[in-house]
């Protein structure tokens, strides 16, 4: 039973001419089907074309090559035209979309001119061959086996290996790049050209040679990859600027920022120094919102890498240390977009060339000044800070269970990891342990019982969440030694913290720690006064330590101490807890 002939009507030019004239040739694109090193192999071809399709066109490359070509059409009909002839095998596989200017002249059909040309209304129809018919085969290769063979043999080593790459990032070779066409290459090529509609032959023609050099960088497609050559920074490297262009210069860095819908980043690294000055660059670059936590660091004694991810970017940055001068390149990518980072990526390592000259200390010296600025670049900044207090001599910490949640990386003064121990939901408690060993210059003194009602009481904590740089304190009263729904593990107090107290020690008038400052509840329909807050009670806290193992000192309760040594007394057990994404 014949197959049901199927007519595929396609729209190639613009539905009126109204709609053309507001469009434009701009908006003119053409289905590219493959490039002839000749002229007449060129002609060959768009015959066999245009006997099973119209809208075939020739067009003159530059350099010797000419294009065979569909259109020309809109974007949304290109893509169309490209899907449905792909499907039916009618067009190769490799087959893709172009712009006008990626053409010289027409020299088919005779004198025809479309890249100038207003298109006028058409339609053009493609006839699917009935069942059991085989589509007419397309013209021969452009070169005999023997002439493959022997075109094959001028190829370099080099040459060779980059033609096993390309196979091997097209998913048909696994084993080494080595330049030598074994057994295992000739399999590879033949699996290709059957994947692309080529004569089984294991020798690849210079032109499939070239169909596959193609389909390896289409990828890169848009990247307008440049041969850059920055004499102050003494650095020549291939930029993508299709993406980024320069923007400012900085010391020790020159600026690319984003300049369409790819978000990307490029650094160029130039500064003079020794091996210090390199191992300070590594650490500064860490703190860097541009280089995420997640990542690979190598520190070496003349160089470094420094890799890191989240769910926006990828970043990758590399450095030098050569004759007293420290060279190298970050490179910021969207991430998800792995495939095209890759290559780019991959480009700019092979092309990076150091040439005489490293960026003066002054170059763009900018008089504005911000603490959250390095060299013109966002510091990463924590999610957000807590405080919290030492509880023993082995460095564990106490603090407010907000401070750690989904955390990536959790710190003390922005430089010491912590690993979360226990977190006490319904307490809203967090026990921290410290990732190395650290020696507090004193730890918390447990009360045993609570103070009288309407005693003197006071928070240690980092109000401003590290700004200032060291915990502040901040004096009230205690109200209840109960919450307002009679919680016996709960003390009420009349102050007025600010958001980083959370955590935070309670002290008596001793000194001695009664309890943990509680942030205040968000998302309530009932707003309690502003000096109204509540601290999670000492006899709860020591209780989850001894669950968890952890013996804290007691006391029950001194003398008065005087507010300049309380907050002395304070200062050394209280901690800034940092929560990183």
């Amino acid at each position: 039973m014949l197959r049901v002939i199927l007519s595929l009507i396609i729209t190639t030019f613009l539905c009126t001419t109204a709609a053309i004239s507001q469009s434009g040739n701009d908006d003119v694109v053409w289905v590219q089907l493959e490039a002839q090193p000749s002229l007449t192999v060129a002609e060959r071809r768009i015959r066999a074309y245009a006997d099973r399709m119209q809208d075939v066109n020739g067009f003159s490359l530059g350099g010797g090559w000419y294009a065979v070509a569909l259109g020309p059409y809109l974007q949304a009909d290109a893509e169309s035209v490209l899907r449905v002839y792909r499907s039916e095998g009618l067009i190769p596989i490799d087959s893709y979309i172009t712009a006008s200017n990626s053409y010289r002249s027409q020299f088919w059909p005779v004198g025809a001119n479309l890249l100038t040309a207003q298109p006028t209304t058409s339609t053009a129809q493609v006839t699917a061959p009935a069942e059991g018919v085989a589509p007419t085969p397309l013209e021969p290769s452009d070169e005999t086996v023997r002439e493959a063979r022997a075109s094959e043999a001028r190829l370099t080593r080099d040459e060779r290996k980059e033609l096993q790459s390309w196979l091997k990032w097209a998913g048909f070779y696994g084993a080494a790049i080595d330049g030598a066409f074994g057994r295992g290459t000739r399999a590879s090529m033949a699996a290709w050209q059957n994947a692309n509609n080529f004569e089984e032959t294991g020798v690849m023609t210079t032109r499939q040679r070239q169909v596959l050099q193609d389909q390896y960088n289409a990828v890169l497609k848009g990247m307008n990859l440049q041969l850059v050559t920055d004499y102050d920074a003494g650095i020549e490297m291939l930029v993508p600027m299709g993406v980024v262009a320069k923007s400012v210069t900085e010391y020790p860095f020159v600026n690319y920022d984003a300049t369409g819908s790819v978000p990307a980043t490029v650094l160029l690294i130039s500064q003079e120094g020794n091996q210090s000055t390199l191992f300070g660059l590594y650490d500064i670059m860490q703190t860097l919102e541009i280089v995420p936590l997640e990542g690979h660091r190598d520190r070496k004694d003349r160089g470094f890498l420094l890799t890191g991810e989240n769910a926006q970017i990828v970043s990758h940055t590399e450095a030098v240390l050569k004759d007293g001068k420290i060279k190298g390149f970050t490179l910021v990518w969207p991430a998800g977009d792995e495939e095209r980072r890759t290559r780019v990526l991959t480009e700019m390592q092979n092309s990076l060339k150091r040439i005489d000259g490293v960026l003066d200390p002054a170059a763009g010296s900018n008089p504005s000044q911000n603490i959250d600025l390095i060299a013109g670049l966002q510091i990463r900044k924590p999610r957000l800070s807590r405080s919290g207090f030492f509880i023993d001599t082995k460095g564990r910490v106490v603090t407010t269970a907000e401070a750690v949640n989904n955390c990536t990386k959790v710190t003390l003064e922005d430089e010491y990891e912590m690993t979360v121990n226990t977190i006490d939901a319904a307490l809203g408690i967090a026990i921290l342990e410290p990732g190395t060993a650290l020696a507090p210059m004193s730890v918390a003194t447990l009360r045993l019982g609570a103070p009288r009602l309407n005693s003197d009481i006071a928070v240690s904590g980092y109000s401003y969440e590290g700004t200032l740089g060291a915990p502040t304190m901040t004096f009230g009263q205690l109200e209840d030694v109960r919450g307002l729904g009679g919680e016996q593990e709960l003390a009420r107090l009349e102050l007025a913290p600010q958001p980083g107290d959370a955590g935070g020690p309670v002290f008596d008038a001793g000194g001695s720690v009664f309890g943990m400052l509680l942030p205040r509840a968000t998302g309530n329909t009932q707003q309690l006064p502003e000096r109204v807050n509540f601290a999670v009670n000492a006899d709860a806290i020591r209780a989850l330590l001894e669950q968890e193992g952890i013996r804290a000192a007691t006391s029950n309760g001194d003398a008065a101490m005087a507010p300049e040594d309380l907050t002395r007394h304070a200062s050394g057990m209280t901690v800034l807890v940092s929560c990183w994404d």
